[in-house]
């Protein structure tokens, strides 16, 4: 682990870019982006991985706001600038590169929807730690307030992060709440909870990093902020609006952003580059200034 990477992940100023759109989530991320048709899978992930080239590549896309950035396994394993993603991002733009590694999830099940199994996580975190990346990223999905099926998202999350510390990178553990959950602040009260818990239990020398849904309350993640077993914590937009996402982050102290969505609204393949350039601007600025809380 770069202890650049994590002193800047640490300390730095600014908030993650979640760029690790996979399988699932691209069509979507395409049709906002203007693009409604391709041929097959492969033209469609061609077409996002130029997407994320443009954003990476971006004059306004740096480490002076953007601290860190997750990448897809497919991003990771392509060239951007003529060089490896994750290396492009270090070296070039100086923002931390991290791998999601997770493979989706399984069906709902009291009131949560585990991760499938990972079963070539090992292989995963070796070309990580070859591409020079710092950190993984792993989610899974609270519907319901439930506390058993919370315990057993927050034992699958820390469990991996355990073996992912282990190989030298940072998880970051995403738990993250549906924001249509009609038990949305009962969920974030038991999700609280459990992963208090669960970090009291993790050695004493071990950190990890936690990526979470904006809350109803104001400060409410405070607790976790201050844990001694947490880097950082980062927040996702969760499908609110980027208005919406940066009030809620900016009345969370000690939070900052990764978000995907919010960050990417309003870009366009249509747009010139001086038009997508000044949309991304004021979008990477807005998120940056909320999450300096």
């Amino acid at each position: 682990m770069s202890t650049e990477q994590l002193q800047q992940m640490a300390t730095g100023r600014g908030f993650i870019a979640a760029l690790d759109q996979s399988g699932g989530s691209t069509p979507g991320a395409l049709k906002r982006y203007g693009i409604e048709t391709w041929a097959d899978d492969a033209q469609m992930f061609e077409l996002v991985h130029a997407m994320r080239s443009r954003i990476i590549t971006s004059r306004v896309f740096g480490g002076d706001r953007i601290v860190g950035a997750i990448l897809f396994d497919r991003t990771m394993e392509s060239q951007i600038g003529g060089m490896g993603a994750a290396e492009y991002l270090w070296q070039v733009k100086h923002v931390a590169p991290f791998l999601k590694v997770d493979k989706g999830l399984v069906d709902e099940a009291d009131g949560v929807r585990l991760m499938k199994p990972i079963p070539d996580l090992d292989d995963a975190l070796s070309r990580a730690n070859g591409h020079g990346v710092f950190g993984t990223k792993m989610r899974s999905l609270v519907v319901q307030a439930d506390k058993g099926g919370v315990a057993a998202i927050v034992d699958q999350q820390l469990e991996l992060a355990q073996r992912i510390l282990a190989a030298g990178l940072m998880p970051i553990v995403e738990p993250e709440v549906d924001i249509h959950s009609p038990t949305k602040g009962q969920a974030e009260d038991v999700l609280r909870s459990a992963l208090h818990d669960g970090l009291d239990r993790l050695p004493t020398d071990a950190k990890v990093m936690l990526k979470l849904t904006l809350p109803d309350q104001d400060g409410w993640w405070t607790p976790l902020v201050e844990h001694p077993h947490v880097l950082r914590v980062a927040a996702l937009s969760g499908g609110y609006t980027r208005a919406e996402a940066v009030q809620r982050l900016a009345r969370q102290p000690g939070v900052i952003a990764s978000f995907s969505r919010a960050l990417t609204e309003g870009l366009t393949a249509q747009q010139s580059d001086d038009e997508f350039d000044a949309v991304l601007d004021g979008s990477i600025q807005a998120i940056y200034d909320a999450s300096l809380t």
